[in-house]
């Protein structure tokens, strides 16, 4: 168990940090600031997690709900609390035994309103390339004829009220700063003479010169990749590590940066060997974290989509997606990833693919361009001997080969350009196919999720077995997680979508004059079932969809008729067909167990611990509900009511177990079943003494005619079940030996835990 950190003062200043056993999320916001976190300590240590994760905790935009909008580095978020807050709630989670891992954003930081609160960029704005500051940011000057463009104005700049006042131009709630001896000149040529050129926000599409997040023009990127501006922009966070305030970082967005691994070696040079970090990296299926990272390893993403994928049944998925096909008329996964790429790049993403082009020559745009939509993964890193084959090959037979080529040596000999086009391909994955693809192909919704691969959702039990095995060898600190502040939805309601891939019948025909819609409708209402507030809930979601789809409508050309029909999609909470109402239990449960027991530091995002279920943001940072006086009474020896209960027991004994006996958690070792079920059991050991067993396919398994022969082969000892008496079922705590018939095993249970006794 994870001690209180106060240390005597002959101790170094450096503190010797742990390793987390799992770590609990919170999403701060000036409704639930350092104090309600405070207030939740005790409960969050009585459920045996050894650490609090906090969302970014540094100042951030007025009024932000999530705090990756950052306005000044040096600082700790007033509107939380302050240094002061977050300090009173680390001393109040040592006392209970816990550690705070804090979530850091070095990529970019937030184009304020005003902009004043943002010093380095008010200042670049001011004083222009000559700025102490200018090295902070991705500017290119030139591009913008001297100016940076600043796509903050509601229409073209004639039609909007922009007034000189002093040493700053106002245009609303928006301020600027003017250049020295601008202030008397008449408006157009102040204008000209500032160096930024206040636009309509359409601009930015074509003509934004500065590095943004993904798409996001209100966040400019930073260059941490410069020494100096490292030092300045983490030396608060790096205090907060040196004074034993936080034990762990979690990097968001590493694939933003320029050499991810450069600054992650400089990281850990200053931070320390001790200091947990993993970094928000999305792999591909195929693709393994770089081995010379200084980190713990991944998130957690790529745990998730094995988990997901475990219970996916591979012939109803495809079958959805034959279905999905003939009733909507769109193209199978791969055409859909690849259009929604070269749209997202041509069109949302203009502006980078102009950089790149004007810095490779226009008698290589046209490789650029086709090298980054086939480029298989988020992006490439310095040091890389070469581009994937297969993209080369793809972009070769569109742009032709020497062009191809040329662009290749251009990439190794230009670290400048090599950088950018990562930093755009990274972008690029991210929006085309989080944010576009996976709303436009929707035969199984849980399958789209973030780290996901929507064309090939179902992971062998072999495959999921292989990944852990690698995990607990290369990674066995890294993060694991279901549900997080960005899923699309949560690992609950997923549970619920997946396993209409066990009865795709069940689906049914979604009625309505947008099929796609239809059918997005029906398996969101399904996953989210009679939830509070769920009618609203559902047509945000649903807008939010079709938005990112942009099949019909968009974000910023908006289809007013149609999206007035969109809440016509919205039915009343839709409940589970009640052949899969224990399918969907059974995922639940085996998720969770999966999750908890397999090789990494897990982590529960707030309210998880129970049934939790939640759709995409700002769905999902919702106020958490922390359930307080349901844990309570299954402590007390109460059985649970309901399957929210039964996880949140399920969640609490094995987060307690990792504490009290992290020994029990090292090693991985698959035990296969022997029988006409086998491909139905996932089971595994830990350590010297855990065995854990999770049933797959549940409503497949039991029109098959239930477990009948199968047998678990255990290994060498007695295996006594750990967790509570179930309601529905006889005391489960017989001790078992030898080859045990999987039905008597789990004993009507979806889900067993052993410890050797």
């Amino acid at each position: 168990m994870s001690q209180p950190r106060a240390t005597p003062e002959s101790e170094p200043a450096v503190p010797t940090h742990v390793t987390p056993t799992s770590t609990y999320r919170l999403q701060l916001r000036p409704e639930f600031p350092f104090a309600a976190a405070e207030a939740a300590v005790p409960y969050i240590a009585s459920l045996g997690v050894s650490h609090l994760h906090l969302s970014p905790v540094l100042e951030a935009a007025p009024g932000s709900t999530h705090g990756y909008d950052v306005t000044d580095h040096s600082r700790v978020r007033a509107e939380l609390g302050g240094e002061p807050g977050l300090r009173a709630l680390a001393a109040a989670a040592r006392a209970h035994g816990l550690g705070l891992v804090l979530d850091i954003v070095p990529n970019h930081m937030a184009v304020p309103t005003p902009l004043r609160l943002n010093r380095p960029l008010w200042e670049v704005l001011r004083d222009g390339p000559a700025s102490p500051y200018a090295r902070w940011f991705d500017i290119d000057w030139e591009a913008g004829g001297g100016q940076v463009l600043l796509p903050v104005l509601a229409g073209p700049v004639e039609t909007c009220e922009l007034k000189p006042d002093g040493d700053v131009l106002r245009y609303g709630e928006q301020q600027f700063p003017l250049r020295e001896g601008t202030a008397g000149l008449a408006l157009p040529e102040l204008l000209a003479a500032q160096w930024y050129r206040p636009a309509w926000w359409r601009e930015a599409r074509t003509s934004l010169n500065y590095r943004r997040f993904f798409t996001i023009s209100d966040l400019i990127g930073v260059r941490v990749e410069d020494p100096d501006v490292f030092t300045a922009t983490h030396a608060k966070v790096l205090e907060l590590v040196r004074d034993g305030i936080a034990d762990g970082l979690r990097i968001d967005h590493v694939d933003g940066l320029a050499d991810p691994e450069e600054y992650l070696r400089r990281l850990r040079a200053a931070a320390g060997e001790g200091c947990w970090v993993v970094v928000e990296k999305i792999l591909a299926r195929e693709e393994r974290l770089p081995a010379a990272w200084p980190v713990a390893g991944t998130t957690g993403y790529d745990a998730l989509h094995r988990v997901d994928g475990v219970f996916t049944d591979p012939e109803g998925a495809a079958e959805l997606a034959a279905r999905y096909g003939r009733s909507t008329g769109l193209p199978q996964w791969p055409e859909v990833a690849r259009a929604a790429a070269r749209e997202v790049l041509t069109g949302d993403l203009a502006a980078e693919l102009g950089t790149l082009e004007r810095q490779a020559g226009p008698e290589l745009a046209s490789a650029v361009r086709e090298l980054l939509i086939a480029f298989p993964v988020y992006r490439p890193y310095p040091g890389e001997p070469d581009l994937p084959p297969r993209a080369v090959e793809q972009a070769a037979a569109l742009a032709g080969p020497g062009p191809v080529t040329a662009v290749r040596e251009l990439l190794l000999r230009d670290p400048a350009f090599a950088a950018r086009f990562a930093q755009t391909s990274a972008a690029l994955r991210a929006k085309s196919l989080e944010d576009r693809a996976f709303y436009r192909y929707a035969p199984l919704l849980s399958a789209t999720e973030v780290g996901g691969e929507p064309g090939r959702p179902a992971v062998p039990p072999a495959e999921f077995h292989a990944y852990c095995t690698a995990l607990d060898r290369d990674w066995p600190a890294a993060g694991t997680v279901l549900s997080t502040h960005d899923t699309k939805r949560s690992a609950d309601v997923r549970a619920r979508i997946s396993a209409l891939s066990q009865a795709p019948g069940l689906m049914g025909g979604p009625a309505g004059p947008d099929p796609q819609l239809a059918w997005v409708a029906r398996q969101t209402a399904l996953g989210l079932g009679r939830a509070p507030e769920a009618a609203p809930r559902l047509a945000d979601a649903l807008l939010k969809a079709v938005r990112e789809a942009a099949l019909h409508t968009s974000w910023t050309e908006p289809d007013e008729e149609y999206e007035a029909g969109v809440a016509g999609y919205v039915r009343d909470p839709l409940d589970l067909p009640a052949e899969l109402v224990g399918a969907a239990r059974a995922n639940l449960l085996g998720m969770t167990l999966l999750h908890l027991a397999m090789p990494g530091v897990p982590e529960v995002y707030q309210g998880a611990e129970t049934e939790y279920r939640a759709l995409v943001d700002p769905d999902n940072r919702r106020p958490a509900h922390f359930p307080r006086g349901a844990l309570a009474r299954l402590d007390a020896g109460a059985a649970p009511r309901d399957a929210a209960e039964e996880k949140l027991a399920l969640t609490a004994a094995l987060l307690r177990l990792r504490r009290d006996r992290p020994e029990l958690f090292r090693g991985y070792t698959p035990v296969p079943a022997l029988g006409a079920a086998a491909d139905h059991l996932v089971a595994f050991t830990r350590g010297p003494g855990l065995l854990v067993a999770a049933t797959r396919l549940s409503h497949r398994l039991a029109g098959a005619g239930g477990w009948r022969d199968t047998r678990l082969p255990l290994p060498p000892g007695t295996w006594t079940p750990l967790g509570p008496v179930t309601p529905d079922h006889a005391d489960p705590r017989t001790s078992h030996s030898g080859s045990t018939g999987v039905a008597a095993l789990l004993a009507g249970h979806p889900v067993g835990l052993w410890l050797r006794r």
